[in-house]
C-alpha cells in the first residue's frame, strides 16, 4: 500500500491535482516552490514536505511522487477520502491549495466547493486516470472527522456536498467506483462520545478498529484476513518497548522474531520483509 506523497490533504480538487500530477510524472522545479517562515515548500503538499533547504525539499517531493506515479499506474485499488469541500484559493492566482502553511489568511479567499463543481472535474479525470490503468477500482469514503472551525452548520454542509458529489460519481462510473461509509458508521452505528478522543472530534482507537474491522469484511478474502492476523502478532511483537537492548533476553526475543519472519517469507513469498528491522 502506498499513501498520499503529497501528505494529508482534505478538498477534492487538491486531491485530485495531485493525481493528475501523478498521472503524468510531473517534476516539480525550483521556481514552483515558495518561501515563508525560513522554510522552502510547495502549495501542493502538507507541511511535513517543508524544509529549510530548498533543494532537500525539492528531492523529497520528486522522489515522492515517482515512486508514486509507477504505483498508481499499476495499482488494483484507490482509496480516496474527501475531508472537507472548504477550500482556500490564493488571490494571486486563483490557485487552490492543499495547505496554506500558516500564511496569513489575508492572501486566501475561503470557497465551498459545490457538488457539481466536484462532480465536473472528476468526471473529467476519472476516464483519463483508467486509460492508464483500466482495471483500477476507486474506492471513496468521507472522512468522519468533523471541521468544527467551520461550525457546525458549516460542517454540516460541507460533508453534505462531499457525499451527494461522490453518490453521483459512483452513478457515473458504477463498475470502477463505489463508496465505503466510514462517514455514516461513526456516526450512526458508533453514535456515541465514547468512540472519539478527547477532541470529540476525532475517533479514537476503539472507532478506528471498528470502522477497519467492516472495511476488512467487505473488502479482503480469507486468506488476506488470515495473512493480516499473522502480520499483526509480528508487528505487535515487534513493536514491543525494549528498555535494553543488551540483555540474553532481547537477543533470544529478536531471534525469536526472525525466525517468525522467516516462516512468513517462506509461506507467503510475495511479502517483502526488507524494511521490517
Amino acid at each position: 500500500m502506498k499513501l498520499n506523497p503529497f501528505g494529508v490533504v482534505y478538498n477534492p480538487f487538491s486531491i485530485l491535482n495531485g493525481l493528475g500530477i501523478l498521472l503524468d510524472g510531473k517534476e516539480f522545479s525550483e521556481e514552483e516552490l515558495e518561501y515563508r517562515n525560513e522554510l522552502w515548500f510547495s502549495w501542493d503538499h502538507h507541511s511535513s514536505f517543508s524544509n529549510m533547504q530548498k533543494a532537500d525539499c525539492l528531492s523529497k517531493i520528486n522522489q515522492e511522487i515517482k515512486v508514486a506515479s509507477r504505483y498508481l499506474k499499476n495499482a488494483d485499488f484507490l482509496l480516496i477520502t474527501f475531508g472537507t469541500a472548504w477550500a482556500y484559493m490564493l488571490k494571486r492566482n486563483g490557485e487552490i491549495v492543499s495547505n496554506c502553511h500558516k500564511v496569513p489568511d489575508r492572501e486566501f479567499d475561503r470557497i465551498r466547493l459545490r457538488p457539481q463543481d466536484i462532480v465536473t472535474s472528476w468526471k473529467i479525470f476519472i476516464p483519463e486516470l483508467l486509460q492508464k490503468n483500466k482495471n483500477l477500482k476507486i474506492i471513496f469514503t468521507v472522512s468522519p472527522v468533523r471541521h468544527w472551525k467551520d461550525g457546525a452548520h458549516g460542517n454540516q454542509l460541507s460533508k453534505s456536498s462531499l457525499l451527494l458529489a461522490i453518490d453521483e460519481l459512483c452513478r457515473i462510473f458504477p463498475q470502477n467506483t463505489e463508496y465505503f461509509p466510514a462517514y455514516e458508521i461513526l456516526l450512526d452505528d458508533l453514535r456515541d462520545y465514547r468512540f472519539y478522543s478527547d477532541d470529540f472530534l476525532h475517533p479514537n482507537e476503539q472507532a478506528v478498529n471498528y470502522i477497519w474491522s467492516i472495511f476488512e469484511t467487505v473488502y479482503f478474502n480469507k486468506e488476506t484476513n488470515e495473512i493480516n492476523k499473522e502480520l499483526g502478532k509480528l508487528i505487535q511483537a515487534k513493536n514491543h518497548r525494549v528498555y535494553n537492548e543488551d540483555t540474553e533476553a532481547f537477543q533470544k526475543f529478536r531471534e525469536k522474531i526472525s525466525i517468525q519472519v522467516s516462516h512468513l517469507s517462506k509461506k507467503y513469498p510475495f511479502l517483502d520483509f526488507k524494511s521490517f528491522f
